[in-house]
């Protein structure tokens, strides 16, 4: 958008081009270790689909996670390097095919993460009220791609929830569906959603696991938190925990999660104050209803030698108004960029990517996209070091060489009709919700729909332009 980061700051020949596919943490951590080393000159393209940074930072993390969120405040360092720039709005495959891509750069590292959900592959699985905890975590967290209407429908009414799935996105979800409305104020919330959930009537949530608690996946601070909501009771069944006399896992962290868990099974429920449940060695068999989802049965499982969950045919049905999916993320493939369809992951070597087994010069992944959806934020930073490692590699053994075409990628996608969100739009977008959250006395309020944000974009902009023709 803005002409003033149309060009490379040091010329093409002298420095490395490096596009990277992906302006979540995975990307700027790739961007920012490349940026670090001092043994070969670089400049960076962080190319996003979205006119916003971050990721999942922004669309992932809990907006009631103040502390977490803000994390986007390190991160943003990393785009203000006068050799990084920031390429919003961007759709790779769509708005520029690989080749394209290829052709501007010397190097490219695809981060683009696992953004879709897994499916239970369970009848009634695609009844009304049963949606991917993706689609509602994008919802609450502002995704311009969010659908609304669904999301908002499937909420209407809904006075049992289930959450299928122990991780912490799982937990992310329960509580955000049981928080008060004054708990969820303060958050930077689109406020359409605040006002969807402060409507909906949620009594109960119960959150699913299909083996026991020494096998959940969620962190001892996430469980931990929940002993501090406001407005609703944790409930554990004491007879889906170890007992005092046996010995605790041997994991620390999986031990400190059965501790906490002894605490919530103590709790009891109260009259007129919802309650989120925790049930383990439950397995989804199937979801009931005709119009919508009413009800979901479940099996009671064991838990073998191999730590794999057995079902003991004991079949229970549980009511449910909404049930929501949380067993995991998948990668999609980019067009033109091979996918383990077993793994969903780009085939890799220490994240040089292979095709057909044999490593594709120039080509490398990191983040998800690379290992999996595993790990927290934090482990994108580490992964991003073991690429970047990798590319330096093969920049020193002379297998990659400044090569990539003189011509800026800014001015080609323009001249493709693509509107490049660049950095100054992006800060105006930033100020634009800082001021929206500062008239609800909140520090921001996320701007969830695609156009509003490119309004925001255009309008720094056209000020930009003004300013320098007062000058002229």
């Amino acid at each position: 958008m803005s002409d003033a980061e149309d060009t490379a700051t040091t010329p093409a020949a002298r420095r490395l081009r490096v596009a990277i596919v992906g302006a979540g943490p995975a990307g700027i951590y790739a961007a920012e270790a490349l940026m670090r080393q001092t043994d070969v000159p670089v400049a960076v393209d962080l190319i996003d689909r979205l006119p916003t940074p971050f990721g999942l930072v922004r669309h992932g993390i809990a907006p009631d996670h103040l502390k977490m969120r803000a994390l986007r405040n390190t991160l943003h360092g990393v785009l203000d390097h006068e050799h990084v720039r920031f390429v919003g709005n961007v759709e790779i495959g769509t708005d520029l095919d690989l080749h394209e891509l290829r052709d501007h750069v010397d190097a490219v590292i695809y981060t683009y993460g696992a953004s879709r959900d897994r499916a239970l592959s369970i009848e009634g699985e695609e009844l009304p009220g049963s949606i991917a905890a993706t689609d509602l975590v994008g919802w609450y967290c502002g995704h311009p791609d969010a659908d609304r209407e669904r999301i908002e429908k499937a909420l209407a009414g809904a006075r049992s929830a289930i959450v299928i799935g122990v991780g912490n996105v799982a937990l992310d979800v329960g509580r955000v569906l049981v928080r008060t409305p004054e708990e969820l104020e303060p958050t930077d919330m689109p406020q359409h959603v605040l006002d969807a959930l402060a409507a909906a009537p949620v009594e109960s949530v119960t959150v699913l696991g299909r083996r026991g608690p020494a096998q959940a996946t969620f962190t001892a601070k996430e469980l931990g938190e929940l002993g501090e909501l406001a407005g609703a009771t944790v409930l554990v069944d004491p007879a889906d925990l170890p007992g005092e006399d046996e010995p605790p896992p041997a994991d620390r962290l999986r031990a400190k999660n059965i501790g906490i868990l002894r605490g919530y099974a103590d709790h009891t429920a109260e009259p007129g104050r919802p309650t989120l449940a925790l049930r383990f060695y439950a397995r989804p068999v199937r979801l009931l209803g005709e119009d919508r989802v009413t009800g979901i049965e479940v099996e009671r499982t064991a838990v073998d030698a191999e730590g794999r969950a057995v079902g003991t045919g004991e079949i229970t049905t549980l009511p449910a108004d909404l049930v929501v999916r949380s067993v995991g993320y998948r990668g999609l493939p980019l067009p033109g960029l091979p996918l383990d369809t077993g793994t969903n992951t780009v085939p890799n070597e220490a994240g040089r990517v292979l095709r057909e087994g044999v490593p594709s010069t120039g080509e490398y992944v990191a983040g998800w996209i690379k290992r999996g959806p595993t790990g927290v934020v934090g482990t994108n930073k580490h992964d991003a070091r073991e690429t970047v490692t990798t590319l330096l590699a093969d920049v020193q053994a002379g297998t990659i060489t400044p090569h990539g075409d003189p011509d800026d990628l800014v001015r080609t996608l323009r001249a493709k009709g693509v509107d490049p969100v660049l950095l100054a739009n992006w800060k105006a977008i930033d100020a634009a919700e800082t001021a929206l959250g500062a008239t609800r006395g909140r520090e921001r309020t996320t701007m969830h729909e695609r156009e509003a944000l490119l309004a925001a974009a255009r309008a720094a902009q056209a000020a930009e332009e003004a300013e320098e023709g007062a000058r002229d």
